[in-house]
């Protein structure tokens, strides 16, 4: 049983609200990684300010690339600089580092297993105004399924600060999704974040909500409508979709009957198909996902978005209460 996912509580933020965009914390956390780290590179395709790698740019202007509007040739330089022993940084939006790049991704930097760390900002539907052409909903999908390749979406700015020093330390590809709009903080800065384990934010015996990205706020949020009405649910953030922590997914499985997970992705092949692979064959139980079924995004603000596509707390809570009723059955 994993005792961070399990059987401990992560340490959670208290006292007033705040918000950070996680590409505000990834641009931070890259230019103090640059200070301990002289081998890291960083390379944007003309994005810099959106993707906030501009601020290692000020910082270390001789190990930064801006390689244009070409991410096939972006991601080939970084996997070239890694094959000089360099840990190489590459960023653009999410519809451009996974969808523009996948076969550079694929040939240049999963095959030979270099140590690049693709970090995507502007995923999901809440890019909202950006529209259909840019709201990526496909990217886990797109990069869980590569050999070699390490899948990390963040919760908030504390969790991407520690996920980008952990990836910048480890050895091989690793894609980490960053969102464009600012998102609730979710966790103290006392929580120690590790690639491959779940974090277990809430307990409940009745069901468990694991969630992962910014819809992580929302399930705590729907697990506090749950309460109200006597369903005690569990809130598991999957911050790492691959390596997926199985044996904390197993865990909660077996103690709570139920699971329901919650993303800003395609319900195809994301964090839900993920959970639902490692379930059927380790721990069979009612499961339900939440996300985007088989539809393109559309243009509106990020709230209006996760409303349209029930995506808030109040529809994972009555998600929740439907997959009660199927356990119940069962």
């Amino acid at each position: 049983m994993s005792p961070t996912a399990s059987s401990t509580l992560a340490p959670l933020r208290r006292g007033e609200p705040t918000a950070v965009a996680t590409r505000d914390a990834y641009g931070r956390a890259l230019a103090r990684i640059g200070e301990t780290m002289p081998q890291v590179v960083v390379f944007d395709a003309d994005l810099s300010g959106s993707t906030k790698t501009g601020v290692f740019a000020k910082k270390f202007p001789e190990r930064f690339f801006n390689m244009g509007v070409a991410e096939a040739n972006m991601i080939g330089h970084a996997a070239g600089m890694a094959l000089m022993g360099k840990t190489a940084f590459a960023s653009s939006f999410a519809v451009f580092a996974t969808g523009k790049a996948w076969e550079q991704v694929r040939q240049a930097v999963c095959v030979p297993n270099l140590d690049v760390k693709i970090c995507a900002t502007h995923a999901g539907l809440t890019v909202g105004e950006d529209g259909t052409s840019h709201q990526m909903l496909e990217d886990i999908a797109l990069m869980r399924v590569l050999p070699n390749m390490t899948v990390v979406v963040p919760a908030d700015g504390v969790e991407t600060e520690k996920a980008i020093e952990a990836v910048a330390r480890r050895r091989g590809p690793c894609y980490v999704r960053l969102s464009r709009a600012k998102t609730p903080v979710v966790f103290d800065e006392s929580y120690a974040f590790e690639i491959g384990r779940a974090a277990r934010l809430r307990d409940g015996d009745d069901l468990t909500i694991a969630a992962c990205g910014v819809e992580v706020t929302h399930a705590l949020a729907a697990a506090d409508l749950l309460e109200k009405d006597g369903v005690h649910a569990r809130v598991l953030d999957v911050a790492t979709v691959k390596p997926i922590d199985a044996e904390a997914l197993g865990a909660c499985a077996e103690e709570t009957g139920a699971v329901l997970t919650v993303e800003e992705h395609q319900a195809a092949a994301g964090l839900g198909g993920a959970v639902a692979e490692v379930l059927a064959e380790r721990c069979p139980v009612p499961v339900r996902r939440l996300g985007v079924f088989d539809r393109f995004g559309q243009t509106g603000t990020a709230e209006e978005l996760l409303e349209a596509y029930r995506l808030t707390a109040p529809w994972i809570a009555k998600a929740a209460r439907d997959l009660l009723e199927r356990k119940g059955r069962r």
